[in-house]
């Protein structure tokens, strides 16, 4: 971690890792902003935003500096928390990690394979951990059921589905429906990463995908897996108001398991900064980390290429 030398004849107790966070969009004024001025373990150190204005209003709340310069804001931290859209948030990781930043990553990474691999790759060669934000493995008691249900075996079939109403066509949009990037790639690549981020580690990589779209933005995956197991996942921002919902369901020969719900998301990202502190301590990689990042991008990239443009 970034430090200056302390003088010989008086040298200072161990400081918290400070953290700095890139973005200011609701993201990161409702679990960002708020988890990183709350977590016990580190420094909430300051902001940069790609608006100077909006920028100084989330820092200013939080008491912490306002960056006009990302590369004085890497320049101060230990660690860059990310809130930005993906395709700005890669480029930037890179820098950040050249400069030895840890860094904690919102999904998805990127929403190219080449850019993803670019930002494990700079993670990999700088040595700095990485991980990356994926609410469903952090978040309890969400987080918990998906490593028990990693432990079983016999697995047969599972089947997803994450339908959000950001763009209802029967009601207001939501907050995120500003997001120029989420209208652009809808819910395959916003919601399509949490739904993945659960299948893989019960029932193995994926070996093969195929995709089709639906009404709106809907994409209905299906998947193999490395296990032999078979799933699906119906991804979606466009859902009637009524039909939204988040559920996945996993039959095998131990029997049929259901996804518990899930609260508290500023307290999850609380615990994907823990595990990348642990990581950076440690020296020894977060299974959640930019590598799989990686591997979840390249699964969507090859979905999306398989839909009529």
């Amino acid at each position: 971690m970034n430090s200056a030398d302390d003088p010989a004849d008086s040298p200072r107790p161990p400081t918290r890792p400070r953290v700095g966070l890139l973005g200011t969009g609701p993201w990161a004024h409702r679990t960002h902003a708020p988890a990183l001025a709350a977590h016990a373990g580190s420094e909430f150190a300051g902001v940069w935003g790609r608006r100077p204005e909006a920028a100084a209003e989330l820092a200013d709340a939080y008491g912490v500096k306002v960056y006009e310069d990302a590369d004085e804001l890497f320049a101060d931290c230990d660690v860059v928390a990310f809130a930005l859209p993906p395709d700005v948030q890669a480029p930037m990781a890179v820098r950040a990690a050249a400069v030895g930043c840890h860094l904690l990553l919102d999904k998805p990474v990127a929403t190219t394979a080449e850019d993803a691999h670019a930002v494990a790759h700079a993670a990999a060669r700088h040595g700095v951990a990485s991980v990356v934000f994926l609410t469903l493995r952090f978040a309890e008691p969400a987080a918990g059921w998906v490593a028990e249900q990693a432990a079983r075996s016999g697995w047969f079939t599972a089947s997803a589905h994450w339908l959000g109403a950001v763009f209802p066509p029967d009601g207001a949009p939501s907050a995120y429906a500003a997001s120029p990037w989420r209208k652009a790639k809808g819910g395959l690549w916003d919601v399509g990463p949490h739904a993945l981020s659960v299948l893989i580690p019960v029932l193995g990589d994926v070996t093969s995908v195929s995709a089709t779209r639906g009404p709106s933005d809907v994409v209905q995956l299906a998947l193999r897996h490395a296990s032999g197991a078979a799933s699906t996942a119906v991804l979606s921002l466009g859902a009637p108001t009524a039909a939204a919902g988040v559920g996945l369901e996993l039959r095998g020969a131990e029997g049929v398991f259901s996804l518990p719900d899930w609260t508290d998301v500023p307290g999850a990202y609380g615990r994907a900064l823990d595990a990348l502190l642990t990581a950076a301590r440690t020296g020894v990689a977060d299974p959640r980390d930019a590598r799989f990042a990686a591997r979840l991008t390249e699964i969507l990239a090859e979905a999306e290429s398989q839909l009529p443009q």
